[in-house]
């Protein structure tokens, strides 16, 4: 039997192909949270913490009448249906949410939120990208005894072979942002994401954008990268043939820059541990006396802590680095 021909492609390529080809892995419809535990899907305390940042995004902005809230990958939606289940009456009646996913339209989706598989134009509010920047497709490059080349894959099995030199550009990203030092030593190019990211926060008239994704920062990117696939809740190696989930982690740094580029006025890059915990979540156990006084409101606020817990634990979703950069208005100080 002839053996078959492989098609080497670069990363990029492939991960364009595998996620959001025709048949790829979020083009038909799957759900993140059937593949990765989220924020979101975590508990609603999420959304709790969003709605205290969009109050005073509002405030910030002298309280619109219109008041956009875009949420940028939105897989089903849940973020932008507890938005609004738990927005004060008077802020819930003036926002416009919007759903920014190329996957279908859930049919439990509300009516209110405009589903889109691109982002708007302009955007007066908050606009949040939650493990959105972790999918824009990236090259890899490795260091080899023929010095930096950008790796190919076979998109059937994931194996390797080192291809062409690196273009210009991305040789200037490494330079800034990921320099490679030794022999074997790789990094995931991570331009495609700065100029995502600086197309968000392009688009900001006034408001706020949030990032919120795995990330690693200049002095401490891993060695080897951090290419990987997730799939039923599990990590499984990153073949880019549509089976499963392929994600790197973020330079949110470089994304910094970018944001800035774009026109962002002021910026905090923070862990989302420190950004939740000023938002209200701290993870403390209710009072004990509180079970005596009143036994449903312990077990709430119980089951409230254990939440909150997950959401802030430093070597899970709390280490998920925040960025958060505004357009014509300040930094909200319950960030800061």
């Amino acid at each position: 039997m002839a053996a078959l021909v492989s098609e080497w492609l670069t990363w990029r390529t492939a991960m364009e192909r595998a996620l959001y080809g025709e048949e790829g892995f979020y083009r038909r419809g799957e759900r993140p949270a059937e593949h990765f535990r989220t924020s979101v899907h975590a508990s609603p305390r999420f959304a709790a913490a969003i709605v205290r940042l969009l109050a005073e995004v509002d405030a910030l902005l002298g309280r619109p009448e219109r008041l956009d809230i875009v949420d940028i990958g939105a897989g089903s939606g849940r973020l932008l249906g507890n938005i609004l289940a738990c927005a004060p009456d008077d802020l819930a009646a003036r926002l416009v949410p919007t759903a920014v996913e190329i996957a279908p339209r859930p049919p439990d989706v509300s009516s209110r939120i405009t589903w889109r598989p691109d982002l708007p134009e302009r955007i007066t509010g908050l606009a949040v990208a939650n493990e959105w920047l972790d999918n824009v497709p990236l090259d890899v490059v490795e260091h080899t005894p023929d010095g930096v080349r950008t790796m190919l894959v076979d998109p059937s099995t994931g194996l390797e072979r080192p291809g062409p030199p690196p273009s210009d550009e991305d040789r200037d990203w490494l330079a800034n942002w990921w320099p490679l030092r030794d022999p074997g030593d790789r990094a995931e190019i991570g331009h495609p994401r700065c100029n995502a990211w600086a197309s968000v926060v392009g688009r900001l008239s006034r408001g706020l954008a949030i990032a919120v994704d795995y990330s690693h920062a200049r002095e401490a990117r891993p060695v080897y990268g951090t290419l990987t696939g997730y799939r039923d809740g599990a990590t499984v190696p990153a073949v880019p043939d549509g089976s499963c989930d392929v994600t790197a982690h973020v330079a949110l740094d470089a994304c910094t820059t970018a944001g800035e580029r774009a026109g962002a006025t002021s910026t905090l890059l923070t862990t989302q541990r420190d950004a939740l915990r000023a938002l209200g979540l701290s993870g403390a156990r209710p009072p004990l006396d509180l079970a005596h006084r009143d036994p449903r409101a312990y077990v709430a606020a119980l089951c409230h802590a254990g939440e909150d817990a997950e959401l802030i634990d430093p070597a899970g979703l709390g280490g998920f680095g925040w960025l958060a950069q505004t357009v014509d208005i300040p930094l909200p100080t319950i960030l800061t």
